[in-house]
């Protein structure tokens, strides 16, 4: 089933370190928000990198991007997926993330795993002309990467 990406992205003047997701999971669909699975690591680890409570509300986690210079979107628009994997993506159109690197001056563009990395090295980069760094996936389905390594990994997006 071919499904639109049901919010927009999160960033504001100050953002200077870009995000990318692939696609929200059903739960993030549910909650009309950012990493709304609870065994995704996401949030403890962005946590983590800035030394701050995991955030617990989606207004919490608002603060807690907003408030480190970061944004958040995901690099897939609409596709066809079956309930919340990666590897079933089909059919994927690129989000315009020109809307971000038009309001805010964005350093560095990560992507949050190998699936948003790949879609944005097809779709976004040839646009944009600005390359993005793989970082391991914060999912559950990741089980190999502990949380400590995951924070080590993602200490970059700090590094501004």
């Amino acid at each position: 089933m071919k499904l639109d990406h049901p919010f927009g992205p999160l960033y504001d003047e100050n953002s200077r370190v870009l995000i990318l997701g692939s696609f929200p999971s059903v739960k993030s669909r549910e909650q009309n928000f950012f990493y709304g699975h609870p065994q995704n690591r996401f949030w403890k680890v962005v946590a983590a990198v800035f030394g701050q409570p995991v955030p617990q509300t989606v207004e919490e986690k608002k603060l807690l991007i907003l408030d480190n210079g970061l944004a958040l979107w995901d690099s897939i628009a609409s596709c066809e997926i079956t309930g919340s994997s990666d590897a079933s993506i089909r059919n994927a159109r690129a989000n315009d993330i020109g809307i971000i690197l038009n309001s805010c001056s964005i350093e560095r563009i990560y992507c949050n795993g190998r699936k948003s990395h790949e879609l944005y090295q097809r779709y976004i980069e040839p646009e944009t002309g600005r390359e993005a760094v793989c970082l391991p996936s914060t999912s559950p389905a990741n089980a190999r990467w502990t949380p400590e390594k995951l924070t080590g990994a993602w200490s970059v997006i700090a590094e501004i």
